[in-house]
């Protein structure tokens, strides 16, 4: 898949944008960004922007060699749920290929809007988590 996307800077922005809301719990104005990144750089800017929220929730550096994460009970949980914590998983793995599947598969199942706004939930959790 050939993506086309935003600077780093504009990405970095618009994810930062898409966090503050989740952290003021305003859902609407976190749909509102994703659809100015649409808008303005087409689905290759919001995989960007879901990549670097992946990257918010692994942190920095990335654990070397592969990454089994823990999801207890996945397999019963949505499909937005599932989602993301396969594309964190994709994400922790280096494993683009795993990435631009999952994300191709949710925006064809009409599904992208509701997983992105679920991926922005879990970092603002993880993040929250994090602080204690």
């Amino acid at each position: 898949m050939l993506w086309v996307t935003d600077s780093p800077q504009q990405t970095h922005d618009d994810a930062a944008a898409i966090l503050r809301s989740a952290l003021d719990g305003d859902s609407e104005a976190v749909a509102g960004t994703f659809d100015a990144v649409v808008d303005r750089a087409g689905l290759a800017g919001v995989y960007d922007v879901a990549w670097c929220l992946a990257a918010t929730m692994v942190g920095d550096p990335v654990p070397p060699g592969a990454c089994a994460l823990d999801f207890p009970g996945i397999d019963q949980a949505g499909y937005d749920a599932r989602w993301v914590a396969r594309f964190v998983s994709a994400y922790a793995n280096s494993d683009l290929d795993t990435a631009e599947a999952l994300f191709g598969a949710a925006a064809a199942d009409g599904l992208l809007p509701e997983c992105l706004l679920t991926l922005a939930g879990s970092t603002v959790a993880t993040l929250r988590h994090r602080i204690g």
